[in-house]
């Protein structure tokens, strides 16, 4: 199942962006064998619970160990692919980098995911999520008007600019990689993913339609019909009425006629709108306004806490959460219509999966049993 049958990819394991690189790509049907290092893993070893691990094989190796190193380089005679998420050098210094790995596999495609990239002033540098959006433009205009910037969760560095770009860019890499037949190394810098994702606002920005302060623009929460507001029972409707006919309904909703409101793209009435709109959501539950503007295209939406999401009756007619072993989860996404993506088990224990990876790759029983004893190679405890 999936588009990526067949596909192998090792990943070297890390946290947050990286290994949601492995999970998209799992649920697409590759065959992602996760390297672990000893006495690694989430969540107080409850595996189920890293989702981000999920529908992956696990072996556990000590790449510290010249003959850890060594088991993973015969595991990419026969891969397709290879990503790590450490500092540039780190793997190189592991003697698992580029140019190492290409010479024994001239088609593998080698994945590289790091905040700033492998080169530049700022590549050794440490940081996260909040440094690289607040260098790339992303985090400057997100926030109310007058306010600080607001942290939009690691949403845009990591996941959006990080995992994704490098999942996005693998897939390219290995497309390529079958009319070339020659592999290449993929540099997945968050800095620069998460200012591909503002390319829109850059051009916005330069054509006077965007205006850099915070909370003064059409869908940055500047205007009364795209924001967020707050109903008698304390929860929230997400309003989002841009084009007029659409503005038309969410009016209607509200129980206002037009023709005694200010023009909608009026932005020195986009302050009084705001407080005339919050007023009149105060006067309603969630539940109460979202049966209100069901069936209507006002394009208001209750705001819905994670642990709500799958009750919702689009939701569940989607089918987009999953459970398994106990644990709800986003199903795999995108859709196909004939290789379907799907979600194929949950985290697998540490070790889990050693004995079996390393048979395939065609290591005997004596051979592995000599690294297990040699600390290079780890499998699960029974």
């Amino acid at each position: 199942m999936g588009p990526l049958r067949g596909i192998t990819i090792v990943e070297i394991s890390g946290i947050g962006p990286g290994p949601f690189a492995g999970m998209m790509l799992a649920d697409l049907g590759a065959t992602v064998i996760r390297v672990e290092r000893p006495g690694g893993g989430m969540f107080n070893g409850v595996p189920e619970l890293d989702i981000l691990n999920r529908g992956k094989q696990c072996i556990v190796v000590d790449l510290k160990n010249p003959a850890g190193v060594d088991t993973v380089l015969r595991l990419l005679d026969d891969a397709d692919a290879i990503f790590e998420g450490f500092r540039p050098g780190v793997i190189e210094k592991l003697g698992l980098g580029p140019d190492v790995c290409l010479t024994r596999n001239a088609r593998l495609v080698f994945g590289r995911m790091t905040g700033w990239g492998q080169e530049g002033p700022m590549a050794q540098r440490a940081g996260h999520d909040i440094n690289y959006i607040a260098l790339s433009g992303a985090l400057h205009p997100v926030g109310l008007h007058g306010q600080r910037p607001t942290v939009p969760l690691n949403l845009v560095g990591d996941f959006g600019g990080g995992g994704l770009m490098l999942a996005l860019g693998m897939v390219c890499a290995l497309l390529e990689a079958r009319q070339s037949g020659k592999g290449q190394v993929v540099d997945a810098a968050m800095v620069d993913g998460s200012s591909v994702l503002m390319a829109s606002l850059f051009g916005a920005v330069q054509a006077g339609f965007w205006r850099e302060e915070r909370g003064s623009n059409m869908v940055d929460s500047g205007a009364h019909f795209y924001d967020t507001y707050e109903t008698r029972d304390g929860e929230f409707m997400a309003v989002g009425a841009i084009e007029p006919k659409f503005y038309s309904q969410l009016i209607a909703g509200l129980g206002l006629t037009e023709h005694d409101l200010p023009e909608q793209m009026d932005m020195e009435q986009w302050p009084y709108m705001k407080d005339r709109f919050a007023s009149i959501f105060r006067t309603k539950t969630q539940s109460e306004w979202s049966e209100v503007f069901d069936d209507t295209d006002a394009c208001v939406s209750p705001v819905l806490s994670m642990s709500r999401v799958r009750d919702h009756p689009h939701n569940q007619s989607r089918n987009a959460y999953v459970e398994l072993d106990g644990v709800y989860q986003p199903n795999a996404a995108p859709r196909f219509s004939r290789t379907s993506a799907v979600v194929t088990a949950s985290t697998a224990k540490l070790g889990e999966h050693t004995r079996t990876v390393l048979g395939q790759a065609g290591l005997s029983d004596a051979e592995i049993n000599t690294l297990i004893e040699a600390g290079a190679v780890a499998e699960l405890e029974s």
